[in-house]
């Protein structure tokens, strides 16, 4: 595994194997690589030629008294993660070099960014789509990887590229889950022992909500109430529990088609997000 800093460098490499005919398949991190990115690099590992992962904790997507300066970070460590899964290279980018200063343009996200995540972290998808547009144009990859734990970002990130006529595919991967039901998290490191055993009702909510869809409601508002009796239990604040159509994020009055319920419950030290996509009898994030 090839370890690169050099965005020209990473660029060169990547143009080089496009005209090889080498299929590159791209996986964008911001690092402490946990077994839910891991296995984004498999499945990149064997439908492509050529892998490459980046680490890069953006400092577009963090507002103001969020946890840029604390996000968890230990690039030795992910660099031998990324190798033991066959990466060939790892593209770690330094923050003055993807923003060396001001920009003559700017990108903004205009629809799927105001529910969800989105709605209280105003201008979180504009940073979002501003670095997946900047490696998206150094790696130059066929298929991008992206899990769907965060549903939304990966919403994003499709009319992203179907904006902009891209040709690139995105591949969402189902979340990566502990044991216990509780998806994988960098942020997980943060819950305290009390924490970390209420965290698994997060997905024990979902599942009940499913299981209740599947007994035949159809009225979101009674699938909403449903989870929010079992959450309201934890010793935790409840930030979000919403119904979108999927991946268009668009509010439903009737439970039909796509659907994601998508939860967001904060900890003492963690805010962390679930969902599950379901549509045409297909769970998507199970």
């Amino acid at each position: 595994m090839q370890i690169i800093t050099s965005l020209k460098q990473m660029q060169a490499i990547c143009k080089d194997y496009n005209k090889q005919g080498k299929t590159i398949g791209f996986v964008p991190t911001m690092g402490y690589l946990h077994e839910g990115h891991l296995t984004l690099m498999k499945q990149a590992r064997v439908e492509n030629d050529v892998v490459v992962t980046s680490i890069f904790v953006n400092p577009l997507q963090f507002g103001p008294g969020e946890d840029f300066d604390r996000y968890p970070r230990d690039v030795k460590q992910d660099e031998q993660k990324a190798s033991e899964m066959g990466v060939d290279y790892f593209f770690y980018p330094h923050a003055d070099d993807m923003y060396p200063g001001s920009t003559t343009t700017q990108l903004k996200v205009i629809e799927r960014n105001n529910v969800l995540c989105g709605k209280k972290r105003v201008g979180h998808f504009d940073g979002v789509v501003t670095v997946l547009l900047k490696l998206f144009n150094l790696v130059c990859p066929d298929r991008v990887y992206m899990g769907t734990k965060d549903a939304q970002q990966v919403a994003v990130a499709q009319g992203l590229v179907d904006d902009y006529n891209m040709a690139i595919e995105i591949i969402p991967v189902p979340t990566v889950r502990e044991i216990d039901g509780l998806a994988k998290s960098s942020r997980n490191v943060y819950l305290t022992s009390e924490e970390r055993k209420e965290a698994p009702e997060l997905y024990k909510s979902l599942q009940a909500a499913e299981k209740l869809i599947d007994s035949g409601e159809k009225n979101p508002n009674q699938i909403i109430s449903h989870i929010h009796q079992k959450l309201e239990k934890l010793h935790a604040e409840i930030d979000y529990i919403e119904l979108y159509t999927y991946p268009t994020l668009q509010p439903i009055e009737k439970i039909q088609g796509r659907i994601v319920i998508a939860i967001a419950v904060k900890f003492s030290q963690a805010r962390l997000i679930d969902n599950i996509i379901l549509g045409d009898n297909t769970i998507i994030n199970a």
